[in-house]
C-alpha cells in the first residue's frame, strides 16, 4: 500500500502540502457523565424540548445513578411554579380517541396553548401496542411546535405507569407546557390510576349507549367530570344527542367525581372539528370553579400524598423480592404451601421474618 492510499485511509491530519497537521482536539463527555443539572434545570425551564425528552429518559431509567440524578432534577424543578390543568382521557374502544387528542390538542395549540400528550399503555411492553404509533395516530399534532407527544412505558406494571407518567408529568409542567392531556388505552384499572393524578377525568365514548353501559363498570363512569359522546355528525348526530340524555341520566344518580361538580354529558365530532370549543369551555369552567373552592389545591396536595404511600408499597415489594434470603428460599416455601405442609400466610410470616429479623 502507497504512503497516499495510507493517508487516504487515516484521513486524520493530511494537509494539502503533504505535511501532517496535529490531532485536532475533541471534547467528548465521559462515558456514564451526567448532565450539570443546573444547565439541563435551565434550558428545561427555558421550554427546551430536546433537554425534555433527555430528562424524561433519565427518569424513566432504572439504573441507579439515573434513577438518583433523576430525582435530584425533578427536586430542582418542583420550585417551578406550574399553572397547567391536567386530563385524563379514556374511552371504549372505537371511540376515537387518538383523533380527539389531535382536534382537542391542535385546537388548543392554536390558541397559544403548549399542549403536551403522554399516553399509557400497561401492556405495550409485552404487545408493543398501540403506544408505539402515537406520532403515527397524532401525525399533525406531533408536528406542532406547541405539542409534546410521549409514550409512558409501564415495563409491564401499573406501578411503573403511576411513577414516571407522574414525573414526565411533573417535568412537561416545569418546560412550560400548561395543558397535559393523559391517554389511557382501553377500559380497565390503568383509569383508576390516571383519576389519582389528573384534575379533570373524560370519558370518550360512542352512540348507542344502551349496549357500551350494560359491558362498562360503574366505577369508572363515577371517575368521569365528563362524558363526551363523540363522532356526532351526519346521520348520526340525533342518535348522539338521545345517548347524551341517556349519560345525563345516569351521571345524575352517581355520586360526582369531583366535590361541587356536576359531572354531566357533551357531543362533538372530533372528525368534523364540532364541538371540540365547548368542552375546552367546560373545562375552564371546571378549573376556575375548583380552584376558587380549593378542592383543586386539595386534590393534588391527596393524590401527592396517595403517590409517596404508592412508591413505599413499591419500595418495599422490590426489597422484599431481592432479599438475599427470599431470592435462595421462596420457592421452598411456595412448595410447602401447595403441598399443604404450612398455610400461605405462615410461608409468607417466615419470609418477612428473615428479611425483616422481627415478628410481624
Amino acid at each position: 500500500m502507497t504512503d497516499e492510499h495510507m493517508h487516504v485511509r487515516k484521513g486524520v491530519g493530511a494537509s494539502h502540502d503533504g505535511m501532517t497537521a496535529p490531532p485536532r482536539k475533541t471534547f467528548r463527555k465521559k462515558a456514564g457523565q451526567l448532565p450539570d443539572l443546573a444547565a439541563i434545570v435551565r434550558d428545561i425551564t427555558n421550554g427546551s424540548v430536546n433537554e425534555l425528552a433527555k430528562a424524561i429518559t433519565y427518569i424513566e431509567s432504572n439504573a441507579p445513578a439515573h434513577y438518583r440524578y433523576g430525582q435530584e432534577l425533578l427536586q430542582s424543578l418542583l420550585k417551578q411554579p406550574g399553572q397547567s390543568i391536567r386530563i385524563g382521557i379514556t374511552g371504549v374502544p372505537g371511540a376515537g380517541k387518538s383523533t380527539f387528542i389531535e382536534s382537542f390538542g391542535m385546537m388548543l395549540c392554536e390558541h397559544g396553548h403548549r399542549v403536551a400528550v403522554l399516553a399509557i399503555d400497561p401492556s405495550s411492553s409485552i404487545s408493543g401496542g398501540s403506544i408505539l404509533g402515537d406520532k403515527t395516530r397524532m401525525e399533525q399534532l406531533s408536528k406542532h411546535p406547541n405539542a409534546f407527544i410521549r409514550p409512558s412505558p409501564s415495563s409491564g406494571t401499573l406501578g411503573g405507569v403511576h411513577r414516571k407518567t407522574r414525573e414526565t408529568m411533573l417535568l412537561c409542567e416545569a418546560a412550560g407546557f400548561d395543558v397535559i392531556l393523559i391517554e389511557t388505552v382501553g377500559v380497565g384499572q390503568s383509569e383508576f390510576i390516571v383519576r389519582g393524578m389528573v384534575d379533570f377525568f373524560m370519558l370518550l365514548t360512542l352512540t348507542g349507549a344502551g349496549d357500551e353501559l350494560q359491558g362498562m363498570k360503574k366505577g369508572i363512569m363515577e371517575l368521569a367530570d365528563a362524558v363526551v359522546v363523540n363522532k356526532a355528525d351526519g346521520d348520526n348526530k340525533m342518535l348522539a344527542e338521545k345517548t347524551k340524555r341517556e349519560y345525563d341520566q345516569i351521571l345524575h344518580v352517581l355520586k360526582p367525581s369531583t366535590k361541587g361538580w356536576e359531572s354531566k354529558a357533551y357531543t362533538c365530532s372530533a372528525l368534523k372539528n364540532e364541538g371540540i370549543d365547548a368542552i375546552w369551555t367546560v373545562i375552564q369552567t371546571f378549573k376556575e370553579k375548583i380552584e376558587m373552592a380549593g378542592t383543586m389545591a386539595e386534590r393534588r396536595r391527596s393524590q401527592t400524598k396517595e403517590w409517596m404511600h404508592t412508591l413505599i408499597g413499591e419500595q418495599l415489594n422490590n426489597y422484599f423480592y431481592r432479599h438475599p434470603y427470599v431470592k435462595e428460599h421462596l420457592a421452598d416455601w411456595e412448595k410447602q404451601s401447595m403441598d399443604g405442609l404450612v398455610t400461605p400466610a405462615q410461608a409468607a410470616e417466615k419470609l418477612f421474618q428473615e428479611v425483616f429479623q422481627k415478628p410481624i
